[in-house]
């Protein structure tokens, strides 16, 4: 069975919901504390070994390529000023990983997007991560992800339980059960059931391990819900007939998650961590103790 050693992140998006703020900045380039929200997900991806990243861009989205270059006029002037802390953080991102890039052009959905890896993953398994959701580097979901695949072949997709109310907003996972607790077999996924018709309240989160065969199905995959080549129909296509390209596993994912695609997450998120930070939380968590007794 082949090591997963190569990482795909989706970043072509227009990031509609933080209008105006993403009028002409990158949503993946917003600030999480003081760093860019696509800063956390490469990182997840180089701690799990993944250190080939694959970037689906668009227009408008250069400042993602800058973010992980070296800006040597910046890193002159901060050696010049003998600041070496904020030097090393500068270097951080240009260090993390082998970047490529390579845009999607069209905006015709995540299936596509994944799409437009073939060329660089080739027959490999490759590792998807969506910018929007962070997972918690103290909870290493995509190591265990890896693990499964790398044991039972075939595709893995994170899965979470979600309230009924909620599960419209995600794909959702038909399941049976295994002997692990934290892993499921995937018989079927819908793509944003309606109220009521869903599954299960598994929904599937941005975190992906697949097999190179999902290539040749999306090539075939018709536009699905939103008229866009959806990855949960091919994945789907996958499940019903293992012939296609070998079974779909779902690791239930129960650690900590943070949404940066919904502008209320967004910001829990930003206290969350911050209140974490070593430097930044004891005032921090000082301040927000009194703004919430005197303002709420």
């Amino acid at each position: 069975m082949h090591r997963i050693q190569k990482a795909v992140v989706p970043a072509a998006g227009l990031g509609t919901r933080f209008l105006p703020a993403t009028k002409a900045t990158p949503k993946e380039m917003l600030p999480v504390v003081d760093k860019p929200a696509i800063q956390y997900v490469v990182e997840e991806a180089a701690a799990a070994g993944l250190t080939d990243v694959l970037m689906i861009t668009g227009r408008n989205k250069r400042a993602l390529e800058d973010h992980f270059d070296r800006n040597h006029e910046l890193e002159s002037a901060l050696t010049r000023k003998g600041d070496g802390e904020r030097l090393d953080r500068v270097r951080e991102s240009s260090d993390l990983a082998t970047m490529h890039y390579v845009r999607q052009g069209d905006p015709k959905g995540l299936g596509h997007a994944v799409l437009c890896a073939e060329p660089h993953v080739g027959a490999e398994p490759f590792a998807v991560l969506l910018g929007d959701d962070l997972i918690d580097p103290r909870d290493p979901l995509l190591t265990r992800m890896a693990e499964i695949r790398e044991r039972e072949g075939g595709s893995v997709v994170a899965l979470m339980e979600v309230a009924p109310e909620q599960i419209h907003m995600y794909g959702c996972a038909a399941v049976e059960t295994t002997p692990e607790d934290d892993v499921v077999r995937v018989t079927g996924l819908v793509e944003k059931p309606e109220t009521g018709e869903a599954p299960s309240s598994l929904a599937v989160i941005g975190r992906y391990v697949l097999d190179p065969a999902v290539f040749g199905v999306l090539r075939d995959t018709e536009p699905g819900r939103g008229g866009e080549i959806q990855l949960t129909d091919a994945l789907q296509q996958l499940a019903a007939d293992e012939s296609l390209g070998g079974p779909v596993h779902g690791v239930v994912f129960r650690g900590r998650r943070y949404d940066t695609g919904d502008r209320g997450d967004y910001l829990r998120t930003i206290v969350r961590l911050a209140c974490e930070r070593e430097d930044l939380g004891p005032d921090f968590r000082t301040w927000l103790r009194a703004f919430v007794a005197t303002e709420l």
